[in-house]
């Protein structure tokens, strides 16, 4: 990634995570979505030099991302279902472009699952209608999580984005739906912006993989 690159990422993405305290405000969507369209860009770039098919995906979960960020921040409350279903899709393309799966890490692997149930714990009383839907995007994104431990691919940034975004959708799913945060979303964008620029540089920009 470029310094211009990386320097625009990190000051749209710090105007976005201040801009938290005034939300709502008109177009706040769009701001929020300039620092993955950064990222976007860096991305196709290496794909147009690598064409990698597993590129290729990320970039498709990464527009996935961008979706959900436009669903999440335009209608937080009707169209909360539709940014769930949009990252869904996203960690699905992550995950297929982390394959292949040949490493074995039990005993972490352990560690996620018993996190995320926990987590569960916390927050299945306040889901209602949303109980089935956030169970299977917890479990996908427990999954691409434990895919950057898993992965050929795997290297240190890959493995804290993942623990980022796991991080940042835990603050969500506990704010939402179990005691509400104080700055939750100052807390949120940080942990969730840090974690697709770690997934981003450890995807494309990595060269030691984790043995």
């Amino acid at each position: 990634m470029t310094k211009t690159q990386q320097n625009l990422f990190i000051s749209f993405a710090i105007i976005f995570i201040l801009s938290t305290f005034l939300t709502p405000f008109p177009f706040s969507w769009a701001l929020k979505i300039l620092p993955i369209a950064v990222l976007l860009q860096f991305s196709w770039q290496q794909w147009s030099i690598t064409r990698e098919s597993a590129h290729k995906l990320f970039i498709v979960g990464l527009v996935f991302s961008a979706l959900g960020d436009f669903f999440l921040d335009y209608d937080r409350i009707n169209w909360f279902i539709f940014g769930l279903g949009s990252f869904l899709v996203a960690h699905i393309f992550y995950i297929f472009s982390l394959k292949p799966f040949p490493l074995k890490r039990v005993p972490i692997i352990v560690l996620y699952c018993l996190y995320g149930i926990g987590m569960f714990s916390f927050i299945y009383a306040g889901l209602g209608e949303l109980f089935i839907p956030v169970l299977i995007y917890m479990t996908v994104l427990l999954l691409m999580g434990i895919t950057t431990l898993l992965s050929q691919k795997s290297n240190t940034w890959l493995i804290i984005g993942g623990i980022s975004f796991i991080i940042s959708d835990s603050l969500i799913g506990l704010n939402q739906f179990y005691q509400q945060i104080p700055n939750a979303s100052f807390w949120i964008m940080t942990s969730y912006y840090l974690a697709q620029f770690f997934l981003v540089k450890g995807m494309f920009e990595q060269k030691q993989h984790l043995a």
